[in-house]
């Protein structure tokens, strides 16, 4: 699946459990690992897991890997590594304070919607 297709698949998971301030970066200049970076937030710790559980289940569900699946004990902040690309949803307040945007790209990747 190209890196196009996972976004929209990433990003519809995370729309459907009512995540907001979705952002994608583009990160295949700044590293080797990964391709794109995913960040979005969620109201409580319940919904942070939720989040990332979805995104799992969607990603598997369409022969994707789920190499990792991080702080899903606190909910405050979940890291999914698919390999591709890292998932990161957290609560606005630990997203404000770790400002993951700024490391990664001041400006995000338009995504396109699907017609």
């Amino acid at each position: 699946m190209n890196i196009q297709k996972q976004q929209r698949l990433i990003i519809d998971a995370l729309e459907d459990t009512k995540a907001v301030d979705i952002k994608v970066f583009n990160t295949t200049e700044m590293t080797s690992l990964f391709d794109r970076v995913i960040i979005a937030s969620g109201t409580s710790n319940r919904q942070t897991r939720a989040m990332a559980g979805h995104v799992a289940d969607q990603a598997r569900r369409h022969g994707l890997s789920v190499i990792a699946i991080e702080g899903e004990d606190t909910g405050e902040w979940v890291l999914i590594d698919l390999g591709d690309v890292v998932v990161h949803c957290m609560q606005p307040d630990i997203r404000l304070y770790y400002n993951l945007e700024e490391i990664w790209g001041a400006k995000p990747v338009r995504v396109k919607l699907l017609s």
